[in-house]
């Protein structure tokens, strides 16, 4: 790949929008690579796209608000391989599908020339940025990159910005059963819960009892570590003599345990303690180190 389209991508669609409309200005009409308007029947999605779900509610409210005021952003694509005079979608899947349901003939497209790899790459960085991807997706889009244009862990993690255990972890849920897998794409199950119930004997089965149940990600491992004969029970593990935790502390240790997806205990005595985090892999300790250390 070209070491400006390198440099686009370190800098993100943005970018690649803002240089685009700033030779439209400058050049007095539109270039070939520039901002036009394009009939949406010439627009192709991506059939490499990685986002597949798409709600209905969120397109309809985002068609609505077309009707009333128009695409404000273009969307990004390239000339359509094999199909002349056509576009592909490169990133505003979301948009053109909305536009077509508000009854637009044409919106705004900023064209590119722009190959596979780096179509690819621009789209998973659009969704992950913006969180529009579900676990399982992002993990197939990872997934894709590595097996099809043979990038490494190391490298897909440089390119959407995440670290190297994060897309390690999010590989793993793809090894999930099917019901676990089909529970994330519709956000009945959080990744940091599918993680701790990952290699538990029958997670499935766990997985729908902590939907159920509305469990925390730490109650989740506690029901894994139930389900590997271990002891789950923190009051097992209390030291003798001390008290039950009360209700702050609890709902500290659930929420830190939520945004680390790990299991958290807090020990305090009378405004002193200690804090413990729980990891399993030496992935997990990586990500705690980078999270410390990231400032």
């Amino acid at each position: 790949m070209a070491a400006d389209h390198r440099r686009g991508l370190g800098r993100g669609l943005s970018a690649l929008l803002d240089e685009a409309g700033a030779a439209a200005a400058e050049g007095g009409e539109v270039p070939a690579a520039g901002w036009r308007e394009a009939p949406i029947e010439l627009i192709r999605r991506n059939p490499d796209q990685p986002r597949r779900d798409f709600g209905e509610d969120e397109i309809n409210e985002l068609a609505a608000s077309i009707r009333e005021r128009g695409v404000l952003q273009p969307i990004l694509v390239r000339p359509a391989p094999g199909n002349p005079g056509e576009f592909q979608i490169v990133a505003g899947e979301r948009r053109w599908r909305a536009a077509q349901r508000a009854g637009l003939r044409q919106m705004p497209v900023v064209v590119r020339e722009i190959d596979d790899l780096a179509a690819f790459e621009i789209a998973i960085i659009e969704n992950v940025q913006r969180a529009d991807l579900n676990p399982i997706e992002e993990a197939m889009g990872y997934k894709t990159l590595m097996e099809r244009f043979g990038r490494t862990q190391e490298a897909v993690a440089q390119t959407v910005g995440k670290s190297r255990s994060h897309v390690a972890n999010a590989l793993r849920l793809l090894a999930l059963p099917d019901s676990m897998q089909a529970d994330l794409r519709a956000g009945r199950l959080s990744a940091g819960h599918a993680r701790a119930l990952a290699g538990a004997p029958d997670a499935a089965a766990l997985a729908n009892l902590v939907i159920d149940k509305g469990f925390s990600v730490r109650e989740a491992e506690a029901l894994a570590r139930k389900a590997h004969g271990r002891e789950a029970d923190p009051a097992a593990r209390r030291p003798r003599g001390s008290t039950a935790k009360d209700a702050d502390t609890r709902a500290l240790e659930d929420d830190l345990g939520q945004v680390l997806g790990l299991e958290v205990e807090i020990a305090d005595r009378g405004g002193a303690g200690e804090l413990r985090i729980r990891y399993s892999s030496l992935e997990q300790l990586d990500d705690i180190c980078r999270r410390l250390t990231q400032g």
